[in-house]
């Protein structure tokens, strides 16, 4: 099915009713050439690309839910390349090159709005490590501009300009980032996977591997076993739960990650704005409701839901930056379960067991990952080699000592 502005006119004139699903409610075969584990944005992703860029013919998506029901839709839809340790640089920047023709690749609105970054800084150290962090992007081939005060505000006017605890010295600009309907991509990936031949199997949990002589030969499902020699584990925070179940203990914690949207207001948030002194970000989406979120839940749990001690952290930190969002009406919350690494940086690597692969490990990282991560993840399942933007993420790291410590807090999962 493909879309263009003739064909909403014309369905929109006849009711509708030459639109057909997205894609096909497929029943589990009996063997495949590929097995991806994770109906989200990257497992998604990842068996698109390997239908498109590997010409598998036999692939197979299983998701225990829905698709979109775990991170990809619980998320505050930001894209970003702003990152400057070797490994992430070349992986994110290459991500969002990705996001800027996605919509045209998949022939779907994604909604993708580089409305610009900006990240905040409060004093003179911050502001160095700021400017840094922007040439390490420019060296990158990303941009990135210095604001001073008075630059920042005339940007954002409605910040809170007097605070004295944490006073706004300026913020880096990235103009290309910005954000990205969340639950269009996973629609988007999902059709263009289907129209490809992949097996989108939703309400089908995997219980069990199937392994023999170090080598994976198949699943055990909800539904049944199948048979596959290659089989991806891409399931977010569900990823040491069910590496577990294949035997494997993996350096991840799971914590949840909770964000909020308000009622809808006029246009006035032009721009995603990071407060990292109350670990805050926020943006107004396209129909007015400002999306917002904070730190994770500082305890492990796989609950799809937080707890009010960090709602009420996240407002204050919301009314500190911006004092007038305290008359808007918070509509809905909700948790997305974060798989946390020690380093903060994700894990795209082969597994001890031959034939079963690992993506994992995302922090807070995951949904701006998503296109180069299916890439990356498509080609380690197709090829049994790292993708080159992926070679610095492996699993052995953590006990050679080679982590990818980006924010600096070291081997603490919960403090990332």
């Amino acid at each position: 099915m493909h879309f263009s502005g003739f064909r909403v006119l014309a369905e929109g004139l006849r009711g509708g009713s030459g639109w057909r699903p997205f894609w096909r409610k497929a029943a589990p075969a009996a063997e495949y050439d590929a097995i991806v584990i994770g109906g989200g944005g990257h497992g998604l992703a990842t068996a698109y690309y390997l239908a498109r860029e590997h010409r598998l013919a036999r692939i197979a998506v299983l998701e225990k839910g829905w698709v979109g029901s775990g991170n990809i839709g619980r998320n505050t839809t930001i894209v970003r390349a702003t990152y400057m340790i070797p490994g992430n640089q070349e992986f994110y920047s290459a991500s969002l090159k990705m996001w800027e023709t996605l919509a045209q690749e998949l022939n779907f609105n994604l909604m993708y709005s580089p409305r610009g970054l900006l990240m905040l800084f409060h004093s003179d150290g911050q502001r160095d490590a700021f400017a840094r962090r922007g040439n390490a992007m420019l060296v990158q081939g990303d941009d990135a501009q210095l604001l001073d005060r008075e630059g920042l505000r005339a940007l954002v006017p409605y910040l809170d300009f007097g605070q004295t605890r944490f006073p706004l010295h300026g913020a880096l600009l990235h103009r290309r980032g910005g954000t990205v309907r969340h639950d269009a991509v996973a629609w988007a990936y999902a059709r263009a996977a289907d129209a490809r031949g992949v097996d989108i199997i939703e309400n089908c949990e995997v219980t069990g591997f199937d392994i023999t002589g170090g080598k994976v030969t198949g699943v055990q499902t909800s539904r049944g076993a199948i048979r596959a020699g290659r089989v991806g584990m891409v399931a977010a925070g569900r990823s040491g739960e069910l590496a577990a179940r294949a035997g494997l203990r993996l350096p991840i914690e799971s914590h949840i990650l909770q964000a909020f949207v308000t009622e809808g207001l006029k246009p006035f948030i032009h721009h995603v704005i990071s407060y990292g002194m109350g670990h805050f970000y926020i943006s107004q989406s396209d129909k007015g409701g400002l999306v917002f979120g904070g730190d994770i839940d500082f305890y492990p749990s796989y609950a799809q839901r937080g707890n009010l001690p960090m709602a009420e952290h996240v407002m204050e930190a919301a009314m500190t930056l911006m004092p007038a969002i305290g008359r808007a009406r918070v509509l809905r919350s909700w948790g997305g379960i974060m798989d946390m690494t020690p380093d903060g940086s994700p894990i795209i690597d082969r597994t001890p067991v031959e034939g079963l692969y690992l993506d994992a490990g995302w922090n807070y990282g995951g949904f701006k990952a998503t296109p180069a991560s299916g890439l990356c993840m498509a080609h380690l399942m197709a090829t049994d080699a790292p993708h080159p933007l992926a070679r610095r993420y492996r699993l052995d790291r953590f006990a050679t000592g080679a982590l990818i410590d980006e924010e600096g807090t070291g081997a603490s999962h919960h403090l990332h």
